[in-house]
């Protein structure tokens, strides 16, 4: 639609003319959810956000407060550790969530507590150790690198 209103045509005669126009050359036919009732829920409350959530789920995003974002960061950390390759990565890993964990106990961000302290890193160590030593004795596997 790159055609300018002529001058003297009234705003509203141009605009229809121009839908009528482009409901003869079919241009609304394929559009999403033709010839469907709109998607609305007339019980729900007004969400004046609702575009944003719309958009946050068609993407597949989410947003935590931040106390709860660095328990799932502690939990894939730890989770992390657990499979890594040798001690002084599990030690890595421990020690870079450690830091984010002690760092927002001193500063609470507002929102749900964090409700989780710093690991452990020998008892990750002890347990890294243990759970690798158990997947090398049912692969009947033996030798050591730590």
């Amino acid at each position: 639609m790159t055609e300018r209103k002529p001058p003297g045509v009234p705003f509203e005669s141009w605009v229809d003319r121009q839908i009528r126009d482009a409901q003869g050359r079919g241009d609304f036919d394929t559009l999403p959810g033709s010839g469907k009732p709109l998607p609305v829920d007339l019980e729900a409350p007004y969400d004046e956000l609702w575009w944003i959530r719309r958009k946050m789920a068609r993407e597949g995003l989410s947003v935590l407060p931040p106390a709860l974002a660095l328990r799932k960061e502690a939990e894939d950390a730890l989770e992390a550790a657990y499979a890594a390759p040798s001690e002084r990565s599990v030690r890595k890993i421990v020690a870079a969530v450690n830091v984010k964990i002690r760092d927002m106990m001193l500063k609470p961000p507002p929102g749900p507590p964090l409700g989780r302290r710093p690991y452990d890193v020998e008892e990750v160590v002890r347990e890294w150790r243990e759970r690798r030593e158990g997947r090398r004795a049912a692969d009947g596997s033996g030798g050591s690198d730590a």
